[in-house]
């Protein structure tokens, strides 16, 4: 019989980084019952094998499913082969491509060979595919399915009520969505789904199937979404501020360096197993250079390895901390890098309506052509600047021509992170950062 830690001790570890749990009296229940009967709960989380390969933020829920194991509990990681047929419709705004099967399993076999350098491998980790049960059910089992929820539920869904309101077309696939994903509970018979808090919908629905097929509700843990290394909007590689878990390891050390304090602590939290009450003496006691370098080490090693991780750390100190010297640091007032459009017009700035951190990123080129229009009247903006700009003010280019020549080359990186397009952001200022082209760097201090 399993021996389970005490049910207060188990929550604490289980409701870190948490955002929200429906409900946590039943979660109590469960873990008690739990207890009592040496029985562990079923935990799952699905994941659609949308892409090719996973970064930080989809090892948030990783990471709670493995507290879970941490705790003597059965988790499934859940393979979402049928569901990633149809799309996932939350936070769209228009219809997602759905993807063929061979792409499905393609992807989901880099998942498999990515997600057990955080999970315990088989048996431990349970890993299913929900084609295991779609594939055998019948169209008139569908029509049952379908018919135990309602259209007017299924517009309660805020990203469908938008579009209804829009006049936007929601097709009949995406409503299924809900329903396929909340049956994968009831084939599993899960006690408790985790899942993002832009998921939260789906994972209620899957509370209310279970109860019409006889079982009791799940309990639903949501986990919030990791922002990227921008500290703004969600991690995402379109956005191009994510870090990548198959990166090399000074890469993924070096974009872990290059998070402001703030955020290091919401990584320390949603990214690690150190229990809060040692993220709170980090915070009295540590000094946050070496708080980051103990959270960049350890991301490192999880994914790589320990030695890794060490020679990472040596390999970045050397390139980048002892780059700060005064030789090579060049102020950069703003005037002369901020991007400005056909008629010399400075670009207006974006909004920024959070906290302010000093950190710069690289937003996606592709996302500021489409968002530039929309000015925002506040405190606080994101300004925009061009890359080859910037390297003809530190001299590391003779000509913005050049410049753009080096960013084809793929030679560009600023603050650690390889540039992908022609512009970058910040949101304070002054705000410093390492600049490289090849072999040569400065070190950018903007000023106004």
């Amino acid at each position: 019989m399993p021996d389970f830690a005490p049910v207060d001790e188990q929550l604490t570890y289980i409701k870190k980084g948490s955002a929200e749990i429906v409900k946590e009296s039943e979660l109590r229940e469960k873990l008690e019952k739990s207890r009592a009967s040496g029985k562990p709960l079923r935990v799952k989380a699905g994941f659609d094998p949308t892409a090719p390969d996973l970064h930080l933020g989809h090892t948030v829920l990783l990471r709670k499913l493995k507290h879970f194991q941490d705790l003597g509990h059965t988790v499934t990681f859940l393979i979402g082969d049928f569901t990633g047929m149809i799309g996932d419709p939350t936070g769209r705004s228009a219809t997602r491509p759905p993807l063929s099967p061979d792409e499905i399993m393609r992807n989901a076999k880099t998942y498999m060979a990515q997600v057990y350098k955080i999970l315990a491998p088989p048996p431990k980790t349970e890993t299913r595919f929900n084609s295991e049960w779609f594939d055998k059910m019948k169209p008139a089992d569908f029509v049952r399915l379908a018919a135990k929820v309602t259209v007017s539920q299924m517009l309660e869904r805020e990203d469908f009520h938008k579009r209804f309101q829009d006049e936007k077309p929601i097709a009949m696939h995406e409503l299924l969505y809900p329903l396929a994903q909340g049956y994968d509970s009831v084939a599993l018979k899960a006690d408790v789904e985790l899942g993002g808090t832009d998921q939260k919908f789906n994972l209620l629905v899957g509370r209310e199937l279970q109860r019409h097929y006889g079982q009791e509700s799940q309990v639903v843990l949501t986990m919030p979404i990791l922002e990227g290394l921008d500290g703004v909007r969600k991690m995402s590689k379109s956005l191009g501020n994510a870090i990548g878990i198959s990166e090399p390891p000074l890469e993924i050390y070096g974009k872990i360096m290059s998070i402001s304090d703030d955020m290091m602590w919401r990584y320390y939290e949603l990214l690690t197993d150190v229990q809060i009450a040692e993220i709170e003496k980090m915070k009295r006691e540590s000094h946050p250079m070496e708080a980051k370098k103990d959270l960049a080490r350890r991301i490192v090693a999880d994914f790589h390895s320990a030695q890794a991780a060490l020679k990472a750390g040596e390999d970045w100190a050397r390139d980048f901390q002892k780059g700060e010297d005064v030789a090579d640091k060049v102020v950069v007032r703003i005037e002369s890098i901020e991007a400005k459009d056909a008629l010399d017009r400075t670009k207006p700035p974006w909004p920024y309506e959070e906290q302010l951190a000093r950190h710069l990123y690289l937003p996606d080129e592709k996302t500021i052509e489409e968002d530039w229009g929309k000015v925002v009247n506040g405190a606080h903006k994101v300004r925009v600047a061009r890359v080859e700009k910037l390297l003809l003010q530190l001299g590391l280019v003779s000509s913005t021509t050049e410049g753009s020549r080096k960013l084809k080359e793929d030679a560009v990186t600023i603050k650690g992170e390889k540039v992908k397009g022609r512009y970058f952001a910040f949101v304070s200022v002054p705000t410093e950062a390492h600049v490289r082209v090849g072999r040569k760097k400065k070190f950018a201090s903007i000023v106004f």
